[in-house]
């Protein structure tokens, strides 16, 4: 599970790094949830929230698809948060 979350954390960070202008600012964490579920939380610099959210969410649905397409291939359920 550890290698998997590894991955996926990996690939969030391979997307919403060339979105962002403060790339020092970028904290991302992961947790396995008591259901068995992986959080993968992000923290951003506040002028780049807009950016990583897109017009009317699409960029930060888009990376929550990636994220579940990624975790299901060992029937894993992803959530991915950006946090303020």
């Amino acid at each position: 599970m550890a290698d998997q979350t590894e991955d996926i954390v990996g690939l969030v960070e391979a997307v919403v790094r060339p979105l962002i202008e403060f790339e020092d600012d970028l904290e991302i964490s992961a947790s396995d949830t008591e259901d068995g579920s992986i959080l993968i939380e992000m923290h951003v610099h506040e002028e780049d929230v807009g950016k990583v959210i897109g017009r009317q969410g699409r960029v930060i649905k888009a990376i929550r698809t990636l994220a579940r397409a990624a975790a299901s291939r060992t029937n894993t359920h992803v959530e991915v948060e950006l946090l303020d």
